[in-house]
């Protein structure tokens, strides 16, 4: 009888053990050890060439200077925004790992992108949901009728193969990577091994055929891609699918990217048919009001390469408690104190004895510095219960000393707010070297303290 190997591996960062430890050496985690049969003794290494019987490909080292650079030949989808997140296309060869909630939307979006490419031939292969299912699916999606996508519901990765050499098709969807197996690795599907292993065999597919797989994961009760960690290093791009099932709108985030910007961002909005693509962000960031309300404030964002008009939204009461409350939705909470620091010791505003709570408006979450000013203004505006014309914006970062330093790509921002048809923007003085504002249709307005700014809303 065979004899089997078993090791211990971390569910954090998959580092591999021979024994049991309390803590990890790699990552430094508790606990995150697991025992997993690993590997059958006398069994060959596992790859995808075994299943499809394909030659082994040689390779020779090649000097630097030989290498000729050409550009990379995208895949162009018609979505917009996925082309946005990913640089421009699904590179071919790429290996694209999406994650987020359960019923946030993954399945949907890469079903209606498989449905969706004209001239490409997709293999959607689903470990969740049978042939039916996924038909249902996409009649509701009203791309039922496309030839060229085909579905496979299999979980084993020698299937799956064979499948893939029969077909022959251009771009591959795996729904998802926990459901996977390889009889390579007597574990359970979902395992530390069985995720690393089948990722590692649908890397080595996708190197040698330059065919791009893009493949969903599940993620875990802190919001983390679930697997070890090294599945995040292994793919070529990682996108986070983010939202509130309560809400219509998506977010999809680049988390990481070896062939674009790592900090795109697209937007869709969830409908009975599918998501359909937000190409103004800005617009549905924005509330409709009719009504001059104080506490709200529009600051003028960069979300990679791409310049948002987002609302702020603050709200300053008396504690009733002798502790006063201090909690911000989309916004870093410390960022939010420091700024409260700032308004109280150098401004003389009196908040250690109240509430303050701070909204994003529209479920994003923001880093761009760059709001700063907005935050404040909001703030200030709330506590003293003056409205902020909605025809002015903010672009401007709040240093310690209450000073406004300079943001970047100031002249995107100006001309996004420009577009949106607001009448005055609040920059920092520093951004104004070598800056033309007349050529703008909005009133620019340079500031290099807070109390310049205070004192023009305010009086």
């Amino acid at each position: 009888m065979a004899k089997t190997k078993t090791t211990y591996f971390c569910q954090n960062c998959g580092y591999e053990s021979a024994k049991w430890l309390g803590k990890c050496p790699s990552c430094n985690e508790w606990n995150t050890f697991v025992e997993e049969i690993a590997t059958k003794t006398g069994v060959r290494a596992p790859d995808w060439r075994t299943a499809t019987g394909t030659a082994k490909r040689t390779s020779r080292a090649a000097a630097i200077h030989e290498i000729v650079h050409a550009e990379e030949m995208r895949i162009v989808t018609p979505d917009g925004e996925l082309n946005r997140v990913l640089g421009g296309g699904i590179v071919p060869g790429s290996l694209v790992l999406i994650g987020g909630e359960p019923g946030i939307g993954k399945s949907t979006l890469l079903l209606q992108l498989a449905l969706n490419i004209p001239g490409t031939k997709t293999l959607y292969i689903s470990g969740e949901e049978s042939e039916q299912q996924l038909k249902m699916r996409a009649e509701r999606l009203s791309q039922a009728s496309k030839a060229e996508c085909y579905i496979l519901t299999e979980t084993a990765t020698q299937h799956i193969f064979k499948q893939i050499e029969v077909l022959a098709p251009q771009l591959i969807v795996i729904d998802s990577i926990q459901t996977l197996h390889s009889v390579h690795i007597d574990a359970a599907p979902g395992s530390v091994s069985q995720v690393r292993e089948c990722t590692a065999e649908l890397l080595r597919f996708a190197k040698e055929t330059a065919i791009p797989v893009l493949i969903i994961g599940h993620i875990t009760k802190d919001g983390a891609i679930a697997g070890p960690k090294v599945l995040e290093h292994m793919v070529d791009t990682v996108l986070q699918f983010e939202g509130d099932r309560h809400h219509a709108y998506r977010i999809l985030r680049s988390v990481k990217n070896r062939f674009g910007s790592a900090s795109e961002l697209g937007i869709y909005e969830m409908q009975g048919t599918g998501l359909r693509e937000v190409s103004n962000p800005s617009e549905i960031l924005l509330s409709q009001r009719e009504d001059r309300m104080s506490g709200i404030a529009i600051a003028a964002m960069l979300e990679g390469m791409r310049p948002m008009l987002i609302e702020v939204q603050a709200l300053v009461s008396n504690s009733a408690y002798g502790t006063p409350q201090r909690s911000s939705t989309g916004f870093d909470t410390r960022r939010m104190n420091m700024l409260l620091a700032v308004l109280e010791k150098r401004f003389g505003f009196r908040l250690s004895a109240q509430d303050v709570f701070l909204n994003i408006a529209g479920g994003l979450r923001v880093e761009d510095p760059a709001i700063d000013l907005a935050v404040i203004t909001a703030i200030i505006s709330s506590q003293q219960d003056i409205p902020v014309a909605t025809t002015e914006t903010f672009a401007g970062e709040v240093g310690l000393s209450g000073e406004i330093r300079a943001v970047n790509r100031i002249e995107q921002r100006i001309a996004e707010a420009e577009k949106l048809g607001f009448g005055t923007i609040y920059i920092s003085k520093y951004n104004t070297r070598g800056l033309d504002a007349g050529k703008y249709g909005i009133r620019v307005k340079p500031v290099a303290k807070v109390e310049e700014v205070f004192q023009a809303i305010f009086g």
